[in-house]
């Protein structure tokens, strides 16, 4: 009879050294395809992505420890980075359809940010947006410390809920729902007022207000 030979087990930092070498690996094999399809990295070890990256499809950054994006970074699909501890996000940051930062230490946006989809900033510590911030789907800021919101802001839905927001912009343009429960809003007005006080400053809501 072979005796069985036993290997010893690999180390947490041994798995951990193996696991960052296959992540590295599989976004140099990634880049080398063209950049085509998408780019799953979420609960992995990434803690920065190469420079001018161009995704054709969706990038999942969830649950890693990553703390910045490089510069030039496209999207064409969706961008999340639920749950990582980013603080910030690169001036030229493109995203085609949905970015989500929910649960992350977030405190700010860039200026010029286009995002193709919806923005989720549900329970992040974000207390103001951008001025020319272009959001084509829903955004959502549900559980933030928001106080106002700039002017001029089109989005497809609004969700407002559990926020210490007290006035809205001018020129606010919600395409579908605008929603304001729990808010100092939600307990001083009633939904037509809040939909005449809307209207008075230039802009409208499209379907329903939610208190």
């Amino acid at each position: 009879m072979k005796k069985e030979i036993l290997k010893p087990r690999k180390t947490g930092e041994e798995r951990r050294k193996k696991h960052k070498i296959s992540t590295e690996k599989k976004i140099k094999k990634y880049i080398k395809n063209g950049g085509k399809g998408n780019l799953n990295l979420s609960e992995t070890p990434v803690e920065k992505l190469p420079d001018n990256l161009k995704v054709s499809g969706n990038l999942f950054l969830s649950k890693t420890p990553i703390k910045e994006l490089p510069d030039n970074l496209e999207v064409s699909g969706d961008l999340f980075l639920t749950g990582t501890p980013i603080k910030k996000l690169p001036d030229n940051l493109k995203v085609g359809n949905s970015l989500g930062l929910m649960g992350t230490p977030i405190k700010e946006l860039p200026d010029n940010l286009k995002v193709g989809g919806s923005l989720y900033l549900e329970n992040t510590p974000i207390k103001e947006l951008p001025d020319n911030l272009k959001v084509g789907s829903y955004l959502d800021l549900v559980n933030t410390p928001i106080e106002k919101l700039p002017d001029n802001l089109q989005v497809g839905g609004l969700f407002l809920n559990n926020t210490p927001i007290k006035e809205l912009p001018d020129n606010l343009q919600v395409d579908s729902n605008l929603s304001l429960q729990r808010t100092p809003l939600s307990k001083k007005y009633s939904k037509e007022e809040i939909r005449n006080i809307i209207e008075e400053k230039g802009g409208y809501v499209k379907k329903f207000i939610v208190l």
